[in-house]
């Protein structure tokens, strides 16, 4: 394996850390409030309402991490076959950092301006990430059509 595939699968895994870690931290959350009955079970089966607003952010951040990111680790996905360059790899790193500072944004301060501007960062990042790869997709398929001929 490459190290420039093996840095952009780094790069997925460190996504996914960041995934698993809010999730704990939702747990540990959660779980004491649920267990001292400060939240009951049947109330928050159907509504976010019952919980408070520090846990109302951490399951925010938690959702967000299925929105980008998905389209960052289809991306990972195609680059890896197409095999990655280094300016893609650059491009998965900063997203990834620009995801890191969005949850941290979102778990403590929640200042939405702040939020707002790691959030766009990511969406550029991950546009000239996807604008990279379809290039790449182009001039794989010229070479190899041209291969063929």
């Amino acid at each position: 394996m490459q190290s420039v595939t093996a840095w952009l699968i780094a790069a997925m895994l460190a996504q996914g850390v960041l995934a698993l870690a809010i999730l704990w931290y939702l747990g540990t959350i959660r779980v004491p409030m649920i267990v001292r009955g400060e939240v009951k079970i049947r109330d928050m089966a159907l509504s976010r309402e019952p919980w408070p607003e520090r846990e109302k952010k951490v399951s925010n951040a938690f959702d967000n991490q299925f929105q980008l990111p998905v389209l960052f680790y289809v991306g990972c996905v195609v680059a890896v076959f197409v095999g990655p360059t280094w300016f893609d790899l650059v491009l998965a790193w900063a997203f990834v950092v620009s995801r890191y500072v969005h949850a941290a944004i979102h778990v403590t301060t929640n200042q939405v301006i702040h939020r707002f501007w790691a959030y766009a960062i990511g969406v550029v990042i991950l546009t000239l990430f996807w604008l990279a790869l379809i290039v790449q997709l182009i001039v794989v398929s010229t070479v190899f059509s041209k291969g063929l001929a």
